[in-house]
């Protein structure tokens, strides 16, 4: 097992990110468990875990960690704080050809920096092995709850940055007296399982598809829709999954289905820009689409759904879409309006809670990795940069690089 000067960087993006990769009671487990490994932690006054409590724990403080081996954070680093040479961890949003980080990923080359991003750390079958995507359900379905709350003035909930930990947000439940709304939930992963933490912590029962369509029910109701449930074949037929991911445009949405008979969706689903938006603007103008809160998880901006035109913050969670004229405007302005929460940052919101359960998964899978020589070419997978190139595996992101 190899030496390892592990380093844990300051988050520099604004606006500041309190999580943490790993936790101080974590770092106590790796210093115990894993020889070997040294810790260095810069100084922060921002983490959602005081320094002090790092230092507690066996970390070194120190101004920089450009002498470790790998530098570990969580949000994009900025360039000036970039170590050249160095293996950066983090989440760079640059895989989806982001407009907003092609100069990062421009100076990440420049500085012979190796990327390593969270985000593509999966194993042999593609699955993500690391994610904050649990927390953005939990935070999400929380939120849209609050949203229908305040729009219709029944209760008022705290925020949950507002409070100090999961447990501390799960009190508000109690407060929750919802009439007997619909509320569709779509996506099957670590996202749309967290959000039903949320809503059946709230006793909102979770009902089929077909019941939710075809039923009337005293109580308030969600159902979870996969992929299957609101795309069909464009030529007819059954769904099959394979052809789905593989040919997405062989698809159309059925979605409506459900616009017509809900009063909120939670949005929890990955899109493929390939594959059919979940409605269009002129179908959530129709005088028989019924959803008039919808809290966009996933935050594609104009993406499968048309109402999430911006991204809204923490603070200022939500806005009102006026489909009629395709805009935004300020929140609860209109009872015509949809209400949007396309919050991007959501497991911020909650951010003890969220860095424990990254720092379980990084030390469970990605640490022993590191140490022991990528076995399982999990931390290759992940690679997007090494000495100033685009690893093979992201080449298709040279003409991005380039700005084409």
């Amino acid at each position: 097992m190899q030496q390892l000067k592990l380093g844990i960087i300051k988050e520099g993006k604004v606006p500041i990110d309190k999580r943490v990769p790993i936790t101080p009671d974590q770092c106590k487990t790796i210093l115990s468990e894993f020889t070997g490994v040294e810790i260095y932690c810069q100084r922060s006054n921002i983490r959602c875990f005081h320094d002090d409590e790092y230092q507690q724990a066996g970390a070194n403080m120190v101004d920089s960690v450009a002498d470790c081996d790998v530098i570990i954070g969580v949000k994009e680093v900025p360039n000036s704080m970039l170590v050249d040479g160095k293996t950066h961890f983090f989440f760079s949003h640059t895989t989806k050809k982001q407009e907003y980080n092609r100069g990062l990923l421009q100076t990440i080359l420049k500085k012979n920096v190796k990327l390593i991003d969270w985000e593509g750390l999966t194993n042999e079958a593609g699955q993500r092995l690391i994610a904050f995507g649990r927390y953005a359900g939990i935070v999400g379905a929380y939120n849209g709850i609050l949203t229908y709350g305040r729009r219709y003035n029944l209760f008022h909930l705290r925020p949950a940055h507002e409070c100090f930990d999961m447990a501390d947000m799960q009190l508000e439940y109690a407060k929750v007296k919802l009439p007997a709304i619909k509320i569709v939930l779509t996506g099957g992963g670590r996202v749309s399982k967290g959000a039903m933490e949320v809503l059946t912590g709230m006793k909102i029962r979770k009902v089929s598809p077909i019941e939710f369509l075809n039923e009337y029910f005293a109580e308030p109701v969600y159902t979870q829709l996969n992929t299957r449930d609101y795309n069909k074949h464009i030529a007819g037929g059954g769904f099959s999954r394979d052809e789905f991911y593989r040919n997405p445009t062989n698809y159309k949405s059925n979605f409506m289905q459900y616009a017509r008979k809900a009063d909120v969706l939670i949005a929890g689903a990955f899109w493929d820009p390939k594959a059919p938006v979940l409605f269009t603007k002129e179908e959530a103008n129709e005088s028989d689409f019924n959803i008039r809160i919808i809290a966009d998880i996933t935050c594609d901006i104009e993406g499968s759904i048309p109402s999430t035109k911006r991204p809204s913050t923490i603070d200022d969670p939500v806005y009102d879409y006026n489909s009629s004229d395709d805009k935004i405007e300020a929140a609860f302005t209109d009872e015509s309006n949809i209400t949007v929460m396309a919050v991007d940052n959501l497991p911020c919101e909650l951010p003890r809670n969220a860095s424990e359960d990254f720092g379980k998964e990084f030390i469970k899978y990605i640490l022993p990795n590191l140490l022991t020589g990528d076995k399982d070419n999990i931390i290759k997978r992940a690679t997007i940069t090494e000495n100033g190139h685009l690893t093979e595996r992201y080449s298709y992101l040279q003409d991005y690089v380039d700005g084409n």
